[in-house]
Protein backbone atom coordinates (compact mmCIF):
# COMPACT_ATOMS: atom_id res chain seq x y z
CA UNK A 1 0.00 0.00 0.00
CA UNK A 2 2.65 2.07 0.64
CA UNK A 3 4.79 1.57 -2.18
CA UNK A 4 1.55 1.80 -4.04
CA UNK A 5 1.33 5.24 -3.18
CA UNK A 6 5.01 6.55 -3.30
CA UNK A 7 4.84 5.27 -7.25
CA UNK A 8 1.15 7.65 -7.63
CA UNK A 9 3.36 11.00 -6.53
CA UNK A 10 7.11 9.96 -7.15
CA UNK A 11 8.42 14.06 -6.81
CA UNK A 12 7.08 14.84 -3.66
CA UNK A 13 7.97 11.07 -1.99
CA UNK A 14 11.63 11.79 -3.63
CA UNK A 15 11.90 15.36 -1.66
CA UNK A 16 10.47 13.80 1.51
CA UNK A 17 12.64 10.80 1.22
CA UNK A 18 16.05 12.72 0.63
CA UNK A 19 14.87 15.02 3.58
CA UNK A 20 14.86 11.87 5.52
CA UNK A 21 18.00 10.88 4.06
CA UNK A 22 19.99 14.47 4.71
CA UNK A 23 18.28 14.97 7.98
CA UNK A 24 19.97 11.09 9.10
CA UNK A 25 23.41 11.92 7.73
CA UNK A 26 23.48 15.66 9.46
CA UNK A 27 22.68 13.72 12.58
CA UNK A 28 26.03 11.58 11.76
CA UNK A 29 28.74 14.23 10.69
CA UNK A 30 27.10 17.68 12.47
CA UNK A 31 26.57 15.45 15.92
CA UNK A 32 30.47 14.51 15.04
CA UNK A 33 31.90 17.80 14.12
CA UNK A 34 31.47 19.21 17.47
CA UNK A 35 33.38 17.30 18.88
CA UNK A 36 36.25 16.06 16.85
CA UNK A 37 38.33 18.20 18.50
CA UNK A 38 38.73 17.58 21.72
CA UNK A 39 38.58 13.98 20.62
CA UNK A 40 41.75 14.57 18.55
CA UNK A 41 43.53 16.25 21.37
CA UNK A 42 42.79 13.87 23.83
CA UNK A 43 44.23 11.25 21.31
CA UNK A 44 47.18 13.32 21.40
CA UNK A 45 46.71 15.97 18.11
CA UNK A 46 47.93 19.59 17.91
CA UNK A 47 45.97 22.32 17.93
CA UNK A 48 47.58 23.39 15.19
CA UNK A 49 46.71 19.82 13.15
CA UNK A 50 43.26 20.12 14.07
CA UNK A 51 43.17 23.29 12.40
CA UNK A 52 44.85 22.20 9.71
CA UNK A 53 42.66 18.92 8.94
CA UNK A 54 39.34 20.89 9.61
CA UNK A 55 40.88 23.35 6.87
CA UNK A 56 41.99 20.37 4.80
CA UNK A 57 38.50 18.71 5.10
CA UNK A 58 36.36 21.41 4.15
CA UNK A 59 38.58 22.89 1.34
CA UNK A 60 38.20 19.18 -0.26
CA UNK A 61 34.45 18.92 0.78
CA UNK A 62 33.86 22.27 -1.61
CA UNK A 63 36.85 22.32 -4.28
CA UNK A 64 36.00 19.04 -5.26
CA UNK A 65 31.99 19.47 -6.09
CA UNK A 66 33.08 20.66 -9.49
CA UNK A 67 34.61 17.81 -10.74
CA UNK A 68 32.19 15.40 -9.27
CA UNK A 69 29.59 17.79 -10.56
CA UNK A 70 31.01 17.35 -14.47
CA UNK A 71 31.34 13.79 -13.90
CA UNK A 72 27.52 13.41 -12.57
CA UNK A 73 26.66 14.89 -15.86
CA UNK A 74 29.25 13.12 -18.15
CA UNK A 75 28.44 9.56 -17.09
CA UNK A 76 24.67 10.27 -16.01
CA UNK A 77 24.93 8.99 -13.13
CA UNK A 78 23.31 10.27 -10.88
CA UNK A 79 22.23 7.69 -8.14
CA UNK A 80 26.24 6.53 -8.36
CA UNK A 81 27.18 9.27 -6.99
CA UNK A 82 24.76 10.12 -4.65
CA UNK A 83 25.07 6.80 -2.83
CA UNK A 84 28.61 6.75 -2.98
CA UNK A 85 29.16 10.21 -1.31
CA UNK A 86 26.83 9.02 1.49
CA UNK A 87 28.28 5.51 2.12
CA UNK A 88 31.29 7.90 2.93
CA UNK A 89 29.45 9.21 5.90
CA UNK A 90 30.34 5.33 7.32
CA UNK A 91 33.61 6.81 7.91
CA UNK A 92 32.40 8.95 11.23
CA UNK A 93 31.57 5.59 13.32
CA UNK A 94 34.90 4.04 12.30
CA UNK A 95 36.58 7.35 13.83
CA UNK A 96 35.52 5.06 17.27
CA UNK A 97 37.65 2.33 16.18
CA UNK A 98 40.88 3.93 16.18
CA UNK A 99 43.15 4.84 18.87
CA UNK A 100 45.42 7.08 16.18
CA UNK A 101 44.60 10.72 15.81
CA UNK A 102 46.10 10.12 12.06
CA UNK A 103 43.98 7.32 11.17
CA UNK A 104 40.88 9.48 12.68
CA UNK A 105 41.84 12.35 10.71
CA UNK A 106 41.58 10.52 7.31
CA UNK A 107 38.39 9.53 8.51
CA UNK A 108 37.23 12.76 8.75
CA UNK A 109 38.54 13.87 5.46
CA UNK A 110 36.84 11.24 4.06
CA UNK A 111 33.65 12.41 5.20
CA UNK A 112 34.00 15.53 3.39
CA UNK A 113 35.10 14.13 0.35
CA UNK A 114 32.04 12.61 0.65
CA UNK A 115 29.54 15.04 0.69
CA UNK A 116 31.85 16.63 -2.12
CA UNK A 117 31.21 13.17 -4.46
CA UNK A 118 27.51 13.49 -3.23
CA UNK A 119 26.60 17.07 -3.22
CA UNK A 120 26.13 17.94 -7.22
CA UNK A 121 24.20 14.65 -7.89
CA UNK A 122 21.72 15.04 -5.09
CA UNK A 123 20.74 18.56 -5.95
CA UNK A 124 20.18 17.51 -9.51
CA UNK A 125 17.97 14.68 -8.91
CA UNK A 126 15.73 16.78 -6.21
CA UNK A 127 16.29 19.79 -8.88
CA UNK A 128 14.32 17.10 -11.05
CA UNK A 129 11.67 16.65 -8.34
CA UNK A 130 11.07 19.95 -7.49
CA UNK A 131 9.84 20.83 -10.57
CA UNK A 132 6.51 18.91 -9.39
CA UNK A 133 5.89 21.32 -6.53
CA UNK A 134 7.90 24.21 -7.14
CA UNK A 135 11.56 24.57 -6.99
CA UNK A 136 11.58 27.06 -3.63
CA UNK A 137 9.02 25.01 -1.73
CA UNK A 138 10.78 21.58 -2.63
CA UNK A 139 14.27 22.53 -1.78
CA UNK A 140 12.97 24.56 1.50
CA UNK A 141 11.22 21.31 2.07
CA UNK A 142 14.23 19.61 1.92
CA UNK A 143 16.63 22.10 4.22
CA UNK A 144 13.93 22.08 6.96
CA UNK A 145 14.38 18.31 7.26
CA UNK A 146 18.23 18.57 6.73
CA UNK A 147 18.68 21.42 9.47
CA UNK A 148 16.27 19.40 12.27
CA UNK A 149 19.16 16.66 12.06
CA UNK A 150 21.68 19.06 12.21
CA UNK A 151 20.41 20.33 15.81
CA UNK A 152 19.68 16.72 17.07
CA UNK A 153 22.84 15.15 16.06
CA UNK A 154 24.82 17.26 18.46
CA UNK A 155 22.26 17.41 21.48
CA UNK A 156 22.66 13.37 20.35
CA UNK A 157 25.75 13.42 20.88
CA UNK A 158 26.16 15.66 24.00
CA UNK A 159 23.42 13.09 25.98
CA UNK A 160 26.16 10.28 24.75
CA UNK A 161 28.87 12.29 26.57
CA UNK A 162 26.19 13.21 29.40
CA UNK A 163 25.50 9.22 29.81
CA UNK A 164 29.21 8.38 30.34
CA UNK A 165 29.48 6.82 27.12
CA UNK A 166 32.56 8.42 25.94
CA UNK A 167 33.63 9.67 22.74
CA UNK A 168 34.61 6.09 21.10
CA UNK A 169 30.83 5.39 21.84
CA UNK A 170 29.55 8.05 21.35
CA UNK A 171 31.22 7.90 17.60
CA UNK A 172 30.12 4.11 17.09
CA UNK A 173 26.60 4.50 18.10
CA UNK A 174 25.77 7.07 15.08
CA UNK A 175 26.46 4.03 12.85
CA UNK A 176 23.03 3.41 13.36
CA UNK A 177 21.76 6.62 11.35
CA UNK A 178 23.58 5.87 8.42
CA UNK A 179 22.23 2.45 8.50
CA UNK A 180 18.65 4.20 8.41
CA UNK A 181 19.85 6.34 5.75
CA UNK A 182 21.29 3.79 2.95
CA UNK A 183 17.99 2.17 3.64
CA UNK A 184 16.10 5.39 2.51
CA UNK A 185 18.40 5.78 -0.11
CA UNK A 186 18.18 2.64 -1.73
CA UNK A 187 14.11 2.49 -1.01
CA UNK A 188 14.25 5.80 -2.97
CA UNK A 189 16.63 4.66 -5.79
CA UNK A 190 14.31 1.52 -6.25
CA UNK A 191 11.11 3.49 -6.33
CA UNK A 192 12.27 6.14 -8.88
CA UNK A 193 14.84 4.76 -10.91
CA UNK A 194 15.17 7.61 -13.23
CA UNK A 195 14.48 10.45 -11.58
CA UNK A 196 15.06 12.82 -14.62
CA UNK A 197 12.08 11.35 -16.04
CA UNK A 198 9.94 13.78 -13.25
CA UNK A 199 10.71 16.43 -15.13
CA UNK A 200 8.83 16.45 -18.24
CA UNK A 201 8.04 20.02 -19.49
CA UNK A 202 8.53 21.11 -23.02
CA UNK A 203 11.06 23.53 -21.91
CA UNK A 204 13.36 21.12 -20.06
CA UNK A 205 13.09 18.97 -23.39
CA UNK A 206 13.74 21.72 -26.01
CA UNK A 207 17.14 22.83 -23.29
CA UNK A 208 18.71 19.15 -23.18
CA UNK A 209 21.43 20.39 -25.50
CA UNK A 210 21.75 23.71 -25.01
CA UNK A 211 24.70 25.20 -23.03
CA UNK A 212 25.19 26.78 -19.79
CA UNK A 213 23.55 30.57 -19.99
CA UNK A 214 25.32 33.65 -19.61
CA UNK A 215 23.28 34.64 -16.55
CA UNK A 216 24.48 31.90 -14.89
CA UNK A 217 28.01 33.74 -14.33
CA UNK A 218 26.47 36.82 -13.26
CA UNK A 219 24.78 34.45 -10.52
CA UNK A 220 27.60 33.06 -9.63
CA UNK A 221 29.34 36.64 -9.03
CA UNK A 222 26.40 37.72 -6.92
CA UNK A 223 26.84 34.16 -4.83
CA UNK A 224 30.41 34.84 -4.17
CA UNK A 225 29.98 38.35 -3.00
CA UNK A 226 27.15 37.79 -0.79
CA UNK A 227 28.53 35.02 0.89
CA UNK A 228 31.83 37.13 1.37
CA UNK A 229 30.01 39.56 3.21
CA UNK A 230 28.37 37.04 5.40
CA UNK A 231 29.10 36.87 9.11
CA UNK A 232 30.44 32.96 10.22
CA UNK A 233 29.18 31.69 13.57
CA UNK A 234 32.47 30.40 14.34
CA UNK A 235 32.94 34.52 14.82
CA UNK A 236 30.11 35.36 16.10
CA UNK A 237 30.85 32.16 18.65
CA UNK A 238 33.57 33.43 19.20
CA UNK A 239 33.06 37.00 19.95
CA UNK A 240 30.53 35.96 22.79
CA UNK A 241 33.29 33.97 24.02
CA UNK A 242 35.53 36.56 24.63
CA UNK A 243 33.61 39.23 25.73
CA UNK A 244 31.85 37.21 28.36
CA UNK A 245 28.64 37.83 26.35
CA UNK A 246 27.78 34.57 27.14
CA UNK A 247 28.24 31.20 29.20
CA UNK A 248 30.37 28.79 27.24
CA UNK A 249 27.18 26.12 27.36
CA UNK A 250 24.50 28.45 26.09
CA UNK A 251 26.43 28.95 22.60
CA UNK A 252 26.03 25.71 20.82
CA UNK A 253 21.92 26.30 22.06
CA UNK A 254 22.42 30.02 20.21
CA UNK A 255 23.43 27.96 16.84
CA UNK A 256 20.43 25.45 17.90
CA UNK A 257 18.44 28.58 17.97
CA UNK A 258 19.49 29.53 14.39
CA UNK A 259 18.88 25.99 12.93
CA UNK A 260 16.15 26.13 13.88
CA UNK A 261 15.08 29.20 12.73
CA UNK A 262 16.84 28.20 9.58
CA UNK A 263 14.58 25.38 9.29
CA UNK A 264 11.35 27.45 9.54
CA UNK A 265 12.34 30.41 7.35
CA UNK A 266 13.30 27.87 4.75
CA UNK A 267 9.89 26.86 3.90
CA UNK A 268 8.57 30.20 4.07
CA UNK A 269 10.92 31.71 1.82
CA UNK A 270 11.03 28.91 -0.77
CA UNK A 271 7.43 29.75 -1.16
CA UNK A 272 7.84 33.22 -1.51
CA UNK A 273 10.62 32.57 -4.22
CA UNK A 274 8.14 30.60 -6.44
CA UNK A 275 5.80 33.55 -6.50
CA UNK A 276 8.60 36.21 -6.95
CA UNK A 277 11.62 34.44 -8.41
CA UNK A 278 15.07 36.08 -8.40
CA UNK A 279 13.94 39.13 -6.47
CA UNK A 280 13.54 36.94 -3.83
CA UNK A 281 17.07 36.14 -3.80
CA UNK A 282 18.12 39.94 -3.86
CA UNK A 283 16.98 40.42 -0.02
CA UNK A 284 20.27 38.19 0.64
CA UNK A 285 22.98 41.24 0.69
CA UNK A 286 20.55 43.05 2.49
CA UNK A 287 19.89 40.94 5.28
CA UNK A 288 23.82 40.69 5.41
CA UNK A 289 24.33 44.28 5.91
CA UNK A 290 21.60 44.11 9.15
CA UNK A 291 23.53 41.23 10.73
CA UNK A 292 27.02 42.58 12.05
CA UNK A 293 24.83 45.92 13.81
CA UNK A 294 23.50 43.19 16.36
CA UNK A 295 25.51 39.98 16.81
CA UNK A 296 28.86 41.98 17.90
CA UNK A 297 26.89 43.98 20.51
CA UNK A 298 27.36 43.23 24.27
CA UNK A 299 23.79 43.32 24.75
CA UNK A 300 22.07 39.62 24.87
CA UNK A 301 18.66 40.50 23.21
CA UNK A 302 20.36 42.50 20.36
CA UNK A 303 22.74 39.09 20.01
CA UNK A 304 19.38 36.44 20.00
CA UNK A 305 17.45 38.99 17.00
CA UNK A 306 20.81 39.06 15.27
CA UNK A 307 21.20 35.52 15.71
CA UNK A 308 17.34 35.03 14.15
CA UNK A 309 18.63 37.47 11.26
CA UNK A 310 21.60 35.06 10.61
CA UNK A 311 19.49 32.06 10.16
CA UNK A 312 17.18 33.60 8.19
CA UNK A 313 19.86 34.60 5.86
CA UNK A 314 21.02 30.50 6.32
CA UNK A 315 17.89 29.52 5.12
CA UNK A 316 18.04 31.89 1.88
CA UNK A 317 21.51 30.62 0.77
CA UNK A 318 20.65 26.76 1.18
CA UNK A 319 17.34 26.70 -0.30
CA UNK A 320 16.32 29.71 -3.09
CA UNK A 321 20.28 29.96 -3.90
CA UNK A 322 20.06 26.29 -5.09
CA UNK A 323 16.66 26.69 -7.13
CA UNK A 324 17.66 29.25 -8.66
CA UNK A 325 20.14 26.79 -10.27
CA UNK A 326 17.51 24.31 -11.58
CA UNK A 327 15.73 26.85 -12.71
CA UNK A 328 17.83 28.67 -15.19
CA UNK A 329 20.39 25.73 -16.19
CA UNK A 330 19.07 23.00 -18.86
CA UNK A 331 18.96 19.08 -17.37
CA UNK A 332 22.53 18.47 -19.01
CA UNK A 333 24.46 20.93 -17.75
CA UNK A 334 22.68 20.83 -14.33
CA UNK A 335 25.55 18.63 -12.30
CA UNK A 336 28.29 20.72 -13.68
CA UNK A 337 26.49 23.80 -12.69
CA UNK A 338 25.70 22.84 -8.67
CA UNK A 339 29.60 21.74 -8.64
CA UNK A 340 30.42 25.30 -10.24
CA UNK A 341 28.36 26.92 -7.86
CA UNK A 342 29.42 24.82 -4.35
CA UNK A 343 32.92 25.39 -5.54
CA UNK A 344 32.83 28.93 -5.52
CA UNK A 345 30.63 29.56 -3.06
CA UNK A 346 33.32 26.94 -0.36
CA UNK A 347 35.99 29.64 -1.45
CA UNK A 348 34.23 32.76 -1.39
CA UNK A 349 32.63 31.85 2.09
CA UNK A 350 36.76 30.40 3.04
CA UNK A 351 37.62 33.86 2.28
CA UNK A 352 35.09 36.25 3.32
CA UNK A 353 35.61 34.73 6.80
CA UNK A 354 38.93 35.07 6.70
CA UNK A 355 38.86 38.84 5.85
CA UNK A 356 36.24 38.70 8.87
CA UNK A 357 38.73 37.12 11.39
CA UNK A 358 41.55 39.05 10.02
CA UNK A 359 40.14 42.37 10.64
CA UNK A 360 37.69 41.67 14.12
CA UNK A 361 41.14 41.37 15.47
CA UNK A 362 42.22 44.77 14.93
CA UNK A 363 38.68 46.67 14.93
CA UNK A 364 35.38 46.18 14.92
CA UNK A 365 34.98 48.78 12.93
CA UNK A 366 36.34 47.87 9.83
CA UNK A 367 34.37 44.65 10.00
CA UNK A 368 31.14 46.45 9.95
CA UNK A 369 33.56 48.75 6.25
CA UNK A 370 34.23 46.03 4.59
CA UNK A 371 30.63 43.79 4.58
CA UNK A 372 29.12 47.30 3.81
CA UNK A 373 31.63 47.52 1.22
CA UNK A 374 31.40 44.21 -0.09
CA UNK A 375 27.32 43.95 -0.25
CA UNK A 376 27.05 47.12 -2.17
CA UNK A 377 28.86 45.22 -4.93
CA UNK A 378 26.78 42.22 -4.35
CA UNK A 379 23.86 44.63 -4.58
CA UNK A 380 24.85 46.25 -7.62
CA UNK A 381 25.55 43.00 -9.47
CA UNK A 382 22.06 41.81 -8.26
CA UNK A 383 20.48 44.70 -10.01
CA UNK A 384 22.43 43.47 -13.19
CA UNK A 385 20.73 39.70 -12.23
CA UNK A 386 17.52 41.02 -12.18
CA UNK A 387 17.93 42.95 -15.30
CA UNK A 388 18.96 40.33 -16.95
CA UNK A 389 16.48 37.81 -15.82
CA UNK A 390 13.81 40.32 -17.56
Amino acid sequence: MILKKMKENPAVFLIFIFGIVSLLGDMTYEGARGVVGPYLASLGASAAFVGFISGVGEFLGYSLRIISGYLTDKTNRVWTFTILGYLMIFSIPLIGLTNSWQIAAIFIVLERIGKAVRTPARDVILSYATKKIGTGLGFGMHEAMDQIGAIIGPLLFGLFLYCGLGYKKGFLLLIFPCIIMVIALLIAKQIVKNPKLLEKDKRAIAEKKQDIPFIFWIYILFSATSVMGFVNFQIISYHCKIKHILDDSLIPVLYALAMGVDAIFALIIGRIYDNFGVKTIFIIPFINLIIPFFVFMKNIYFLILGIIIWGMAMGMYETVMRAYIADIIPINKRGYSYGVFNTVFGLSYFLGSFFIGFLYSLNLTYITIYIIFINVMSILIGIQLIKKAG
